[in-house]
């Protein structure tokens, strides 16, 4: 899906088919349901109950809607895939929303690919139509029963509900010559362009639900927008997304398998690296020269070949090691790195004799220890006469 958008507005003309116009008017028949169902008085701020209402008729008529927009064909798998729907919505106990309810509804989604009622031509439909009506639909829920966001980390997070829209929308902005990744806080630019890219309709939403300057109630968006490119947005934003939405088990204990999407371990897959096509990617198959952190999991033959990759249910060794910090970076240049530090004593009025190592030039090799001020080096022992004598001074 990344890749069928890649570059391409929201308008863009694609095959729509059968299954398409099927899935998307019952996405319409469920945002009617809301309209059906109205929020109730109630003196909570967040989590309207008249949501509990709603899910109750979704679980009653899932299954039904869903077989009106699949052919008769693949309706033995409807009671199966119907359950991925039903959590796309959000929780009725807590009548809350998240990143967990979002990935139901891509995981719905990829039912409907397994079972072959979605084939691979449908990939920009189901972007730019389906999920965008989605998206639609989780919006007005949110807004009509207040839902409140499920493990939102404030601030501090991407998003209060959704993270797909940023991957796909930023593949949509990649070599788009107008619009630079530092201009997507610019609500003039955001209001002009809404309607064709994912990303900037996501962040008109934010803007129209939040008040306050941008880099204060959406922090990491405003830390996003000084990246370079948008290429290196997506890629960033795809692992961003398997560290905090795949990686962790507040997300993942909620979703379900079965006979479409099985929990045994698989024994091959196809695996496609995002942007494979850019010729500065690192290469998997490198050694871990700096430990492996920050490198993409050795995979070499899958880049090699783009063909089957062997898996195990065998913990990799390097995933200890993700989201680290290299502690061993090779910089060659000290002083690009330490800023230079004076080695003239401070604060004495009259020197007798200062050492000559004191007045050592950069052309002297030493350590990187040995070339930090002594205060910052807590770990050498200093040598007796490392600060010269001061001696009193007569009028």
């Amino acid at each position: 899906m990344n890749t069928a958008v890649k570059g391409k507005k929201l308008s863009v003309e694609c095959a729509v088919s059968p299954v398409t116009v099927g899935l998307l008017n019952m996405l319409d028949t469920i945002s009617h349901w809301i309209d059906d169902i109205p929020p109730v008085d109630q003196p909570q701020r967040y989590g309207n109950t008249a949501f509990r209402d709603f899910y109750a008729k979704l679980k009653e008529n899932g299954e039904q809607v869903v077989k009106e927009a699949l052919s008769e064909d693949f309706h033995a798998a409807v009671p199966e895939i119907t359950v991925y729907l039903l959590e796309s919505v959000g929780n009725s106990t807590r009548i809350d929303y998240g990143t967990g309810h979002e990935l139901s509804f891509i995981l719905f989604l990829t039912c409907i690919f397994k079972i072959g009622a979605l084939k691979q031509e449908d990939s920009i439909a189901v972007v730019t139509k389906i999920f965008m009506r989605y998206l639609t639909l989780s919006r007005k829920l949110q807004m009509v029963y207040k839902m409140e966001p499920a493990g939102s980390q404030g601030v501090w997070s991407l998003d209060d509900y959704q993270f797909i829209p940023f991957i796909w929308g930023s593949s949509q902005l990649q070599m788009n010559p107008k619009i630079a990744p530092e201009m997507f806080s610019n609500e003039k630019i955001v209001n002009e362009n809404a309607d064709e890219y994912m990303f900037l309709a996501c962040i008109k939403f934010i803007l129209s639900v939040k008040t306050g300057p941008f880099a204060e109630h959406s922090n990491q968006l405003w830390n996003i927008s000084g990246v370079q490119s948008w290429s290196k947005i997506n890629q960033g934003l795809i692992k961003m997304y398997k560290a905090e939405v795949l990686h962790k088990f507040p997300v993942v204990q909620h979703m379900l398998f079965g006979s479409i999407l099985s929990i045994s371990p698989a024994k091959e897959i196809t695996y496609h690296p995002p942007g494979t096509e850019i010729s500065s990617m690192r290469n998997p198959s490198m050694s871990s020269a700096t430990g492996g952190q920050g490198f993409m999991p050795p995979r070499a033959s899958a880049v090699a070949s783009q063909g089957r990759v062997s898996m195990t249910d065998r913990m990799p060794v390097h995933i200890s090691q993700m989201s680290k910090m290299p502690q061993d970076l090779p910089f060659n240049d000290i002083s690009s790195v330490m800023p230079p530090v004076s080695k003239t004593p401070q604060g004495l009025s009259t020197v007798d004799k200062v050492s000559s190592n004191m007045l050592t030039t950069s052309k002297t090799s030493l350590p990187c220890a040995e070339e930090r001020h002594p205060a910052m080096s807590p770990l050498n022992s200093l040598p007796p006469d490392i600060f010269p004598k001061a001696t009193k001074h007569t009028q």
